[in-house]
């Protein structure tokens, strides 16, 4: 018999532990509890390291705590400056790290805004808490089958979302294409969370010169702060300046 490995996220330890106690029942299923979303990381690096790798996630969509580095698929108003939503920035990290894993969020209730945020950042399904077990493990085995799961009562809200967010990425898309080359270097830096004196290092530029593409790029993009510059951008898909390679090419060559 393929047993289905389950790691069940959640922060509230009794539901976690009766969900995993209910899902254990079941022949095929081997299922392990994690309270938060370090554990889940740690859980699924431990398990990958031995050779048992997780099948699927069931992640709380209100998972409390943070998870430093990962940041949320799709930026909202909701974002914090390190860029956490809640149990879909879980969703992001794993997506990233172990791509096979499929995942499934648990909600207390409907919400076609954030059940389209989970689909963006990579998870199959989205079920309310309270749905029976047999649904659940229907679920289950569905996403295992590249299946996606949705409620019913989401669908039309979910899709009106998901168009709306391609027309803000197509609008973002065309204001990051008006920056020149070296704005574009100085976004994805800003993107990274480097600082104006960190840029000036990185480009071999003075401060007073980052400060002024910075200013471009807030203008171009039409926004007003940084915070805001980087949600844009990462809704246009630019990606942060990789901090681990070589710096990029000396001064003037890309303005």
């Amino acid at each position: 018999m393929v047993r289905i490995r389950v790691l069940v996220v959640d922060d509230h330890r009794i539901f976690a532990e009766s969900l995993a106690a209910a899902l254990a029942a079941e022949p095929d299923v081997d299922v392990s509890a994690a309270g938060s979303g370090p554990a889940a990381l740690r859980s699924l690096e431990r398990a990958a390291a031995e050779g048992r790798r997780y099948d699927v996630l069931l992640v709380d969509a209100d998972l409390g705590g943070t998870l430093p580095g990962i940041r949320a698929a799709v930026p909202v108003q909701e974002v914090g400056e390190d860029g956490l939503v809640d149990g879909i920035s879980l969703v992001t990290g794993v997506r990233s790290a172990q791509p096979h894993v499929r995942i499934v969020v648990l909600a207390e209730k409907d919400d076609p805004r954030r059940a389209a945020l989970a689909l963006q950042a990579g998870a199959s399904g989205w079920v309310a808490k309270d749905c029976s077990l047999s649904r659940l493990l229907t679920v289950i085995r569905g996403v295992l089958r590249e299946e996606t799961h949705l409620p019913p009562a989401l669908l039309t809200g979910v899709l009106r979302e998901l168009t709306a967010a391609r027309k803000h990425r197509t609008e973002s898309e065309r204001l990051v294409e008006s920056l020149t080359p070296r704005e574009r270097e100085v976004l994805r830096c800003m993107v990274a969370g480097l600082g104006r004196k960190a840029v000036a290092e990185r480009l071999f530029l003075s401060p007073h010169t980052v400060r002024t593409h910075m200013q471009n790029v807030l203008g171009k993009l039409g926004v007003h702060s940084t915070l805001a510059a980087v949600a844009l951008a990462r809704r246009a898909g630019v990606g942060p300046v990789d901090l681990t390679g070589d710096v990029v090419e000396r001064g003037g060559q890309l303005a």
